[in-house]
C-alpha cells in the first residue's frame, strides 16, 4: 500500500508542478513573451518539465522519512521580462500565476471532495483519497511558493513592491535566500502542515489528518 500511495503522491505532485509552470509560461505568453512557447514548454508533456531531483528523488525521500510536508519542483519555464507589454507589473503577474494555479486546483478539487455523494465514495474509497491528496499538495505548493525568499515566486512578488532604496533587501535575500529557506523548512515542518490543514479545512469542510 505504501508503494501505491507513493506513486499516487508523485503523480499528483508532478501534475501540480507542471500546471504551476504552465501558468507561468502562459501568463508570460499572454504578456507578450513567447520564450516558453519557442522552447516547447507550453505543453502537458511531463518529459518537457521533469526535474530528476525536484520531481522524483526529493518527493520519494520526503515520503520515506515520513516528512509532514511534501514538495518538489519542475524545471522552471524560461521567461524574458524584456518582452512583456506590461513592464511595471509583468513580473508580478507571472510570479503570482504559479501559486494562483495551485490554489485554483485546490479549490476545484476541494469543492468536488466537499460535495461528492457519500454513496459514490462508499463504492470507491480511492476517489476520496486521491481528491484529498490533490487538494493537500496544491494548497501546500501554493503556500510554499508564496514564501518571499528567492528563488520562490513570493520573492518576485515582494520585489515588485519594494522601492529602489530597499535594493539591499533584494541583494541579501538573493545571496542567503536558500539558506534561510532551508532553515525555515527544517526548523518546524509541522508549522507548515498546520497552515496547510487550516486552508484545506476551509475549502473542503473536512479536517486533514
Amino acid at each position: 500500500m505504501d508503494i501505491i500511495i507513493t506513486i499516487l503522491l508523485i503523480i499528483i505532485l508532478v501534475f501540480s508542478v507542471i500546471i504551476h509552470e504552465l501558468a507561468h509560461g502562459y501568463t508570460a505568453y499572454y504578456l507578450g513573451d513567447p520564450t516558453a512557447k519557442y522552447e516547447g514548454r507550453l505543453t502537458l508533456n511531463p518529459i518537457k518539465h521533469l526535474d530528476p531531483v525536484g520531481s522524483v528523488i526529493l518527493p520519494i525521500l520526503l515520503f520515506l522519512i515520513k516528512s509532514p510536508i511534501l514538495f518538489g519542483w519542475a524545471k522552471p519555464v524560461p521567461v524574458n521580462p524584456y518582452n512583456f507589454n506590461d513592464k511595471k507589473y509583468g513580473e508580478l503577474k507571472v510570479s503570482a500565476s504559479g501559486p494562483a494555479s495551485n490554489f485554483a486546483l485546490a479549490i476545484f478539487f476541494g469543492l468536488i471532495l466537499r460535495f461528492i455523494p457519500e454513496s459514490l465514495v462508499a463504492m470507491n474509497p480511492g476517489i476520496e483519497v486521491a481528491l484529498t491528496y490533490i487538494v493537500m499538495i496544491n494548497v501546500w505548493l501554493a503556500i510554499f511558493n508564496l514564501i518571499p525568499i528567492p528563488p520562490l515566486d513570493g520573492s518576485w512578488i515582494l520585489f515588485s513592491f519594494l522601492p529602489e532604496k530597499a535594493e539591499g533587501v533584494r541583494i541579501f535575500l538573493q545571496q542567503y535566500g536558500i539558506i534561510i529557506l532551508m532553515l525555515l523548512i527544517l526548523f518546524d515542518g509541522s508549522f507548515w502542515f498546520r497552515i496547510t490543514s487550516f486552508i484545506f479545512q476551509l475549502i473542503t469542510g473536512q479536517a486533514l489528518t
